[in-house]
């Protein structure tokens, strides 16, 4: 038997990260974590290290680094501290998969760097392909690196098309379960709470990824990112409102086939699948029962409630820097929404602000996308 995938853990506190752990968990004689990182929450990595024991910890937050370095005293740990020590921890030698679940922009770098020490990428940072896909793409395919998505509905399209190499794709159908707000008008959605858009009817996921599924952003965020997992045209990349969330995508070839990828809404069910790919082992997860659900429904996107989604389509055909002014612009406004500082209705309002007073750059550099990202941050606060 081989012996246990090494593997860093990059977000290991989040949502994706506490489910990758669980996965890890029930199957140790296959994977071992190598190294965790998290961002400021120390007491929950520290509670992590001491279960999983890692060869090593990193925490961003540089002022938690002494409570944690006292706290694993005497462990076989390391324990480090600081943003460029992400980055250094996935070149490691033994490291042989990176997941990569830190949310938002700040999960780029660290992708980048574990892509040219060619690791394999289990990919949950949607925003890492939509603020520089072309980059990433390019420097993966140079470098032989393999990107398995752990989104649930990108995971469903590489599910999709295995085996299917020599033939052609029509489109593929990405389905959106519509968040809490569904149905709902753009003069109904004026005044819903905080605490509405962080309801979602099917899925258990972080703050920002919730809300950011109840603007119908979330979807926008995944058009992008298809496109560039998959070298499709946006054209041929179509939103399909599917509310019970147990069809996660499609794809149709050309002779008109189409074939989907469905499960219960359980993101443990990518993550395994990105772990043990090309593989499939056993799992204990719930199973879908046919006899005691009610049917499946479709549903067509409002894009006028919820113009996020437009906007995310536009950047995309824009390409060049508009998808990082979109998702940086995306993240300050979410946080202000969260923080009570503006309506919920306000967040597209600020995407769009942003993309029409952020110079545009047609072919940005890694350097052009953190200038862009930076000034973008400051027009959206």
């Amino acid at each position: 038997m081989p012996p246990p995938k090494q593997i860093v853990l990059l977000g290991s506190t989040g949502s994706i990260g506490i489910q990758s752990l669980e996965v890890i968990r029930n199957h140790p004689d296959k994977f071992s974590i190598f190294a965790i990182t998290a961002g400021t929450n120390a007491e929950m990595l520290l509670f992590q290290v001491k279960e999983f024991k890692p060869k090593h910890a990193v925490i961003a937050d540089e002022t938690k680094y002494k409570f944690l370095k006292k706290e694993l005293s005497g462990s076989d740990t390391k324990v480090h501290a600081g943003e460029n020590a992400i980055e250094d921890i996935v070149k490691e030698k033994p490291v042989e998969m990176v997941i990569a679940a830190i949310v938002g922009f700040a999960g780029l770098k660290p992708v980048l760097t574990a892509i040219n020490s060619k690791k394999q990428i289990a990919l949950a940072n949607k925003e890492t392909l939509v603020v520089a896909g072309e980059l990433v793409t390019q420097l993966a395919k140079k470098k032989n690196v393999l990107i398995l998505p752990v989104d649930s509905e990108h995971s469903a399209i590489f599910q999709c098309l295995v085996g299917e190499k020599e033939n052609p794709v029509e489109k593929i159908i990405l389905t959106a379960s519509g968040g809490p707000f569904r149905g709902k008008t753009s003069h109904q959605l004026l005044s819903v709470t905080k605490e509405q858009a962080l309801n979602h009817p099917n899925w258990n996921m972080g703050k920002k990824i919730t809300i950011d599924s109840a603007t119908l952003m979330n979807k926008g965020l995944e058009v992008i990112e298809a496109h560039w997992l998959f070298n499709l045209h946006p054209s041929k990349i179509q939103v399909v409102i599917h509310p019970q969330s147990i069809i996660h995508s499609m794809v149709q070839f050309q002779d008109g086939s189409i074939k989907a990828q469905m499960g219960l809404p359980d993101m443990r069910l990518p993550i395994h699948y990105a772990l043990s790919y090309p593989k499939r082992l056993k799992s204990n997860f719930p199973r879908y029962d046919f006899f005691n659900n009610g049917g499946l429904t479709f549903e067509k996107p409002d894009l006028v409630a919820f113009p996020c989604l437009k906007l995310s389509y536009q950047a995309l055909e824009k390409g060049g820097n508009a998808p990082c002014v979109l998702n940086a612009a995306n993240e300050i406004a979410v946080q202000r929404f969260l923080n009570g500082e503006i309506r919920f209705s306000d967040i597209p309002e600020i995407i769009s602000r942003c993309l029409e007073k952020i110079k545009f750059i047609d072919s940005p550099s890694l350097d052009d996308f953190v200038s862009t990202d930076g000034e973008t941050r400051k027009i959206a606060r």
